[in-house]
């Protein structure tokens, strides 16, 4: 953490904002929150470790940053004992979510923080202050009725601690997330859809790459497919630029194949334009990648994490509505998929508005500006 004498009296609005650390998407689609927050003067801190921690360093040096311990869930490599594995983890989920309420408490005291957006972290509530909740999974997909209501409910515990929850999605039947965003009932506290919001920016943009593959999510699942991936393009004979989703980590590793350009990671002006620059996508189904995809229209195969039941049922929600095409991790062929999609019409909605801006600005307007 930078040297700052947090005693010294704060005129602008102090904001602590936490992603999850399931993933990088979470970190990621935080960025035009982190700008917006800026643009309103506010003193943003923020709570992360490990790889969202290093993405956010990256892009925003000269915030604050303090360190607070991610849930660490692990996955198996066999996606039929994924159930019991996160079963089994269960406890010490709940650990860490009265334990990051405590540790709220103290740094509410300690850094004058005068409100909280937290991204899918479930112990980041206060009853001093306002604090937002974001996520787009209101219905948690576990393929059984009885377990998606209980997690349902249980969800529902933690977000109605909250002040507010902020959903990324389109309120209309036009959306991006179906039933995950869009469930039969609202969590008690209110519930604003934000719209879809992405970092990126489309503009026109030679192109350079054939094909640009985007590896991301959980271990081991993200080695697994990387390993299926570099198989694959030694069959591969158009230009392609590979980016690991590994930030903070070095050194570089290299195909031979001269047409294959990897990454570790890019930063989101350098990412932006390679997306831009690729004729095809394929990536994970995260919901900030989707996000990402439909804001630059992009055509894309994706590829859920085997076992993540959330991203299982987005890439098959988006792949009913012919938005984009979804293939699965097991077996998977790149010339099998490309073949697939070779003729394939792709119906991108263009549905990006500018209502997360306005919410935000409202918030700081509304909750946050100090006399």
């Amino acid at each position: 953490m930078k040297g700052t004498n947090f005693n010294i009296p704060i005129l602008k609005p102090r904001v602590l904002l936490a992603p999850l650390d399931w993933g990088l998407g979470h970190a990621t689609r935080c960025i035009p929150i982190i700008f917006k927050l800026k643009q309103q003067n506010c003193d943003i801190i923020i709570a992360a470790e490990a790889a969202g921690k290093s993405l956010l360093q990256k892009e925003f040096p000269d915030l604050i940053f303090i360190e607070l311990k991610g849930y660490r869930i692990q996955y198996s490599h066999n996606k039929l004992w994924l159930p019991i594995i996160l079963a089994l983890q269960f406890p010490k989920l709940l650990y860490r979510i009265y334990a990051e309420n405590r540790w709220l408490k103290k740094m509410v005291i300690a850094h004058q923080i005068d409100a909280v957006i937290a991204d899918n972290r479930l112990g980041l509530s206060h009853k001093k202050i306002p604090c937002i909740y974001i996520t787009h999974q209101l219905k948690i997909k576990t393929g059984n009725y009885f377990t998606e209501l209980l997690a349902q409910k249980i969800h529902y515990h933690f977000i109605n601690k909250y002040s507010t929850c902020w959903i990324p999605d389109a309120a209309g039947k036009i959306n991006l997330a179906g039933e995950l965003s869009h469930p039969a009932v609202l969590p008690k506290v209110p519930a604003m859809y934000l719209g879809p919001f992405s970092r990126f920016e489309k503009k026109e943009i030679d192109i350079k790459y054939d094909l640009c593959i985007l590896l991301s999510g959980p271990e081991p699942q993200r080695s697994i497919f990387e390993k299926i991936i570099l198989t694959e393009l030694k069959k591969y004979k158009g230009s392609v630029i590979l980016i690991r989703g590994l930030p903070g980590i070095l050194p570089e590793i290299e195909l031979n194949v001269n047409t294959v350009e990897i990454k570790n990671h890019l930063p989101a002006a350098d990412l932006n334009r390679v997306l831009l620059q690729s004729k095809l996508i394929i990536s994970r189904s995260g919901y900030t990648t989707v996000m990402d995809l439909i804001k630059l229209q992009k055509r894309a195969i994706l590829v859920p994490t085997p076992g993540q039941t959330e991203q299982e049922y987005i890439a098959r929600y988006l792949h009913e509505q012919h938005i984009f095409y979804c293939d699965q991790q097991e077996h998977f062929s790149l010339m099998r998929v490309l073949e697939k999609v070779a003729g394939l019409t792709f119906n991108i909605p263009v549905i990006f508005k500018n209502d997360f801006a306005v919410i935000v600005e409202d918030f700081v307007k509304n909750s946050l500006k100090k006399n």
